[in-house]
């Protein structure tokens, strides 16, 4: 018993020491613990300034989007107009903003703005990329409720950056403005930020489509930026352009003039022609402008955008075989020849208030975008005079920079006589539609509806100026001039028939296939390539 006792004691000795060698072998040592522990703070300390950062990023980002403030912008809701964000929202498609140096200020010291209360993010800015309707875009919208949206050289900076994007990457610039202009506190720096936009206005011009909208003031030098750009639409009652304001007006002539009726969106689309298209509010003008940019082509290099559409490109128009009147000296809607020809009848008419007497836009035929230039019989009898041939020509250019291509529907007895043309330039000013046309490498197809007289007649796109396809219909009338102005002359107005043996018109069309043959046309010079002789630049008679 006594040895068994002995032997029992031992094993539970044994046990003892093994279980204690396997605490010891399994514990973790102390330096192993002290280095986890020194791991674990910074980490720790990181996460925690991560998250202070992220905290202190939400709450710059919210800085951001309030611009000016809530004050102001619930006054910008009060007129009536949108704030420089919910512009942007309304312009592209839901989500597809990415935004650009939103954490930028102004670097002004002088006058007091190295004050921290004269510090706003975005300076008075917002810039950045998007879609419209799926296709890349740069924008940048002016915000009045950051220093009434002036112009700072940082703010020039941001827009110089998207515009610079914009030609690299080929895709459309578009610009909200509302600005009160310069940003007088940084005096020369400030005009050096417009001159920064203007060259990039000029470098870009024809390489990407430029396009401005004017949903507030728009004074001074920042003017000529939009007039530079390829289309502007403004809003009405709300948006106003003028190189000198109505107080300078009434010192220098003594004339008094409010805004609206100085610069107001009616004076610029009916009289001036500085813009294209006004409409009643920012919501409507946003929508417009996402609708132009669905006919642009996003660069030079790019080709124009085709869309499906149900409408057969052999559709017949029985319609247009009675719509020319049966005296040439009844006028008739151009607009309405237009709106039967093209796709679904849907025409993007381009600054419809001036200068009526010629009609230009956009449209599509069999799904792709064209070009659109027509005399208006029942303005100034179709006639070209100044105004028009500079509406037209401007449009041309235009087309032939992006290759859209052009189609013409002439019905023109000449250039409007009278002194006030002659003494304002109609022959400077009519050549420059003469050289549009001349100049353009794109397809042009021209239909002569009824008219085509004189110099006019050469002006229109005619063969002799390289136009692709020349129609007749069997009521046109090509000749020197009218049958009226003929009847002291042993000569008369020549009928298609009688100029087709000359190959002057292709061939003489039943007005009700218009379609048709313009739609076979466009596919056939879809692979046309034209050049010009090498030169620097040509001298248009400006």
């Amino acid at each position: 018993y006594a040895y068994l006792t002995k032997a029992m004691s031992s094993i539970q000795s044994l046990l003892r020491g093994v279980r204690a060698a396997s605490r010891r072998a399994s514990a973790v040592p102390s330096w192993v613990w002290w280095s986890r522990a020194a791991l674990a703070a910074p980490q720790q300390q990181h996460s925690r300034t991560l998250a202070m950062a992220m905290e202190t990023e939400a709450e710059r980002r919210s800085r951001a989007v309030l611009g000016g403030g809530q004050k102001r912008i619930d006054k910008q809701h009060s007129q009536g107009k949108l704030t420089a964000r919910e512009r942007l929202d309304l312009l592209l498609d839901p989500g597809s903003f990415r935004e650009y140096d939103m954490f930028v200020e102004h670097t002004c010291t002088d006058f007091g703005m190295d004050n921290p209360n004269t510090k706003f993010l975005g300076d008075g800015v917002v810039t950045g990329q998007g879609l419209i309707n799926g296709r890349l875009v740069f924008v940048f919208s002016q915000d009045f409720t950051v220093f009434g949206g002036s112009l700072s050289s940082m703010h020039a900076r941001k827009i110089c950056k998207v515009m610079d994007k914009a030609a690299d990457l080929g895709a459309p610039v578009i610009g909200l403005n509302d600005s009160g202009g310069a940003r007088i506190q940084e005096g020369v720096d400030s005009l050096a930020g417009y001159a920064d936009i203007f060259l990039r206005n000029v470098l870009y011009s024809g390489v990407v489509p430029q396009l401005s909208l004017i949903t507030g003031p728009c004074a001074g030098g920042a003017v000529y930026s939009p007039a530079i750009t390829d289309f502007t639409f403004m809003v009405k009652e709300t948006s106003y352009m003028f190189v000198t304001g109505p107080k300078v007006v009434e010192e220098v002539t003594n004339e008094v003039v409010t805004e609206q009726e100085l610069g107001g969106a009616d004076v610029h689309t009916k009289k001036s022609g500085v813009a294209h298209k006004a409409f009643q509010n920012d919501v409507h003008a946003v929508y417009e402008m996402r609708e132009l940019v669905d006919f642009l082509p996003l660069s030079n290099k790019d080709p124009v955008p085709i869309r499906h559409t149900d409408d057969p490109r052999d559709r017949l128009i029985p319609g247009l075989n009675y719509i020319i009147p049966h005296s040439s000296d009844q006028p008739y809607d151009m607009l309405d020849v237009v709106h039967s020809v093209v796709d679904e009848g849907y025409f993007f008419q381009i600054m419809p208030n001036f200068a009526r007497n010629i009609i230009v836009g956009f449209a599509r035929m069999d799904g792709r975008t064209v070009g659109i230039v027509g005399n208006q019989p029942n303005q100034k009898a179709g006639c070209l005079d100044i105004s028009s041939s500079v509406k037209g020509a401007r449009f041309v250019r235009f087309c032939d920079a992006f290759n859209i291509p052009l189609i013409i529907f002439e019905d023109v007895p000449g250039f409007l006589p009278g002194t006030y043309e002659e003494f304002h330039g109609i022959i400077k000013n009519g050549a420059k539609l003469l050289y549009a046309f001349a100049e353009a490498t794109v397809p042009k197809i021209t239909v002569i509806t009824r008219k085509a007289y004189g110099g006019a007649y050469d002006v229109m796109s005619s063969k002799h100026i390289r136009g692709d396809m020349n129609y007749a219909w069997p009521t046109a009338e090509i000749a020197v001039m009218g049958a009226k102005s003929l009847f002291s002359y042993s000569v008369t107005t020549k009928t298609p028939c009688a100029l087709h043996i000359k190959l002057l018109p292709e061939d003489i069309i039943e007005p009700q296939t218009t379609r048709l043959r313009i739609c076979e046309d466009l596919e056939m010079l879809a692979t046309k390539k034209q050049t010009n002789p090498w030169k620097k630049h040509g001298n248009i008679p400006l």
